[in-house]
């Protein structure tokens, strides 16, 4: 996979790519992202890439030229499975999301700022647009960097188990059950004794009544939905 992300604030992406797993899955030749800084795309001494909206109001608005300058010199270099628009009102981003994007070969990321982007950049070029949520970001950065986690960790071979992804939350529409590890006992605090069992039925069967259990107490919603 490749993830090429568009941006004013480059530097913003330098941490969550160069540790961990998105590390790992670059090492291993599995998922390669590219930033791409939007001003070298702009013209004129102080490379602007906003304007006021027409119209008056507060804030400023990313203009189209340099956006489509961008884009399409990408798209000349590779096809895109997706160009995605990182913004508050976009459809709200899930593991099922997740789970389709990893399947796909080539992404593009914008990230808005300011008050946005103009309104044509959306009608002519984004595919889709995802929120990570009901709240507002300085910019997009941060939710790009979440989609590209979420979504470059289920692609076969980055995680050391590939079957770790498979029993996390969500992944079945429930809530992933309580772990544990050694030792046994702390302070009293013992770990349930099905667990040190060894009877794997019966060890999968805790695991899975757990799960109703914390998704009932604590996301009833997850339950409610049709596709449950």
């Amino acid at each position: 996979m490749r993830i090429d992300i568009i941006t004013v604030v480059p530097g913003l992406l330098d941490g969550p790519f160069s540790h961990s797993i998105l590390k790992r899955a670059e090492e291993k030749g599995l998922a390669t992202v590219k930033v791409h800084n939007l001003r070298d795309y702009a013209t004129g001494k102080q490379k602007q890439v906003d304007d006021y909206a027409f119209g008056g109001g507060a804030g400023m608005v990313m203009m189209i030229e340099p956006i489509a300058k961008c884009i399409q010199e990408l798209q000349s270099e590779r096809d895109y499975d997706e160009i995605i628009y990182l913004t508050p009102d976009g459809n709200t981003f899930n593991q099922n999301m997740a789970n389709e994007l990893s399947l796909k070969g080539n992404l593009m990321m914008l990230c808005g700022h300011y008050k946005g982007v103009d309104e044509r950049v959306r009608q002519k070029f984004i595919t889709r647009e995802i929120s990570i949520g009901d709240f507002v970001l300085s910019g997009g950065e941060l939710a790009a960097a979440v989609l590209a986690d979420a979504i470059i960790r289920l692609i076969p071979g980055v995680l050391n188990d590939e079957t770790s992804a498979l029993t996390d939350s969500f992944q079945d529409g429930l809530l992933a059950p309580p772990v544990f590890t050694r030792p046994a006992e702390y302070e009293g605090m013992k770990v349930p004794e099905i667990l040190l069992s060894g009877h794997q039925a019966k060890i999968e069967d805790w695991r899975f009544e757990q799960s109703v259990r914390r998704t009932k107490d604590r996301r009833p919603d997850l339950m409610e939905r049709k596709d449950f």
